[in-house]
């Protein structure tokens, strides 16, 4: 099949195009990028199954045989380019958040529900073993009712990432750490334990030092519909990890589902899990990690975003349901912006449902 990706300046577009020359269903590549500059660097690193190379977006769109189009833009970019596609009549995979703002989500999931088209927002850690197993361990009853949900995301500090970056200006990015990696954890909080985050309050900080417009450090008080009650903690706080965006050792992260008969935590971005819960035979301990060792792969993600990425083709091809549906978007924007509304306001805030 033919794919597009549409981006090249975007801090994932080399490891998303790994990701897509390495899927064997995949035959053809289509590249675009409105900054000519953007264009030429890639037309002087040949890739395997990259048939075009263009800044003229029309000049990929026009092509009927395209099966998806996968945008990898700049926030502010995101509606204008993902809307062209749909218009085009290609179905939609689009890095998060997949809009400015949760309105901008809405107007773009409403034109792929008209347009009858697959769209998919990329949360590949769903498709993460340990995530499986942990959405399994609280579906199944395992760990009882859930009394408290807690998540931390640190990464490498904004001096490591480029300060001037498009990331670190509001009106570009939309927002900061929340927005770029935290809606990550958010995601999975509600996809692990089924439940709906509907109460914030949220402290926000600008602690790096650096001349950015956006917030590096969050901590976040949440309200599950449940009753369950919930942290989560992100910043760019990490000094001795090194730099870049694609730098596997530059992450700090913790998930926890604490409830009456056990707890389920993934300690780390590791493939491994930490189960408590009442032992199988007399004696035993209640306690152990699990582990699910992970083939290596070059795609975003590793094996799980391979899986990922098949399960959305498989989709566009009206075999099952996408991994992830613009819904999955719009649900993580409304709870960042009911933190950023908490954090001015110094108040819980609802989360618009």
């Amino acid at each position: 099949m033919k794919v597009a990706l549409l981006g090249l300046s975007h801090p994932h577009s080399g490891i998303l195009l790994d990701t897509l020359a390495g899927l064997p269903e995949i035959t053809e590549l289509c590249l675009w990028d409105a900054d000519g500059a953007a264009v030429t660097r890639q037309l002087g690193t040949p890739q395997r199954k990259v048939i075009q190379v263009t800044s003229e977006l029309d000049c990929v769109l026009s092509q009927t045989d395209i099966a998806f189009a996968l945008v990898c833009v700049r926030h502010d970019q995101m509606l204008a380019v993902a809307g062209q596609v749909i218009a085009s009549g290609h179905h939609l995979m689009i890095e998060k958040p997949a809009g400015l703002n949760a309105a901008e989500i809405v107007a773009l999931q409403q034109r792929a529900k008209a347009a009858d088209r697959v769209a998919s927002v990329l949360y590949p850690r769903r498709l993460h073993p340990c995530m499986i197993a942990a959405r399994q361990w609280v579906a199944g009853g395992g760990i009882g009712s859930l009394l408290t949900m807690e998540g931390r995301f640190l990464a490498t500090q904004v001096r490591f990432r480029d300060p001037s970056s498009w990331l670190f200006r509001r009106s570009l990015a939309g927002g900061g750490i929340l927005l770029w990696l935290g809606c990550h954890m958010l995601d999975l909080l509600h996809h692990v334990s089924g439940d709906e985050i509907v109460e914030v309050g949220a402290r926000f900080a600008i602690r790096s030092g650096e001349q950015i417009e956006v917030e590096d450090c969050a901590a976040l008080s949440l309200r599950f519909a449940s009753g369950t009650v919930g942290t989560f903690h992100a910043g760019y706080t990490l000094a001795f990890s090194g730099s870049g965006y694609l730098n596997r050792t530059g992450y700090d992260s913790y998930l926890g589902f604490n409830g009456r008969a056990g707890r389920v935590v993934w300690p780390d971005l590791n493939p491994k899990l930490y189960v408590e819960s009442a032992p199988a035979t007399p004696g035993a301990p209640a306690g152990r990690e699990e582990s699910f060792p992970l083939p290596e792969s070059s795609a975003y993600g590793g094996t799980f975003g391979e899986t990922f990425f098949r399960q959305f083709i498989a989709a566009t091809q009206g075999r099952g349901a996408p991994p992830t549906q613009l819904a999955d978007a719009l649900r993580t924007a409304r709870v960042i912006e009911a933190a950023e509304e908490s954090a001015r306001s110094g108040r819980f805030v609802t989360v618009a449902s």
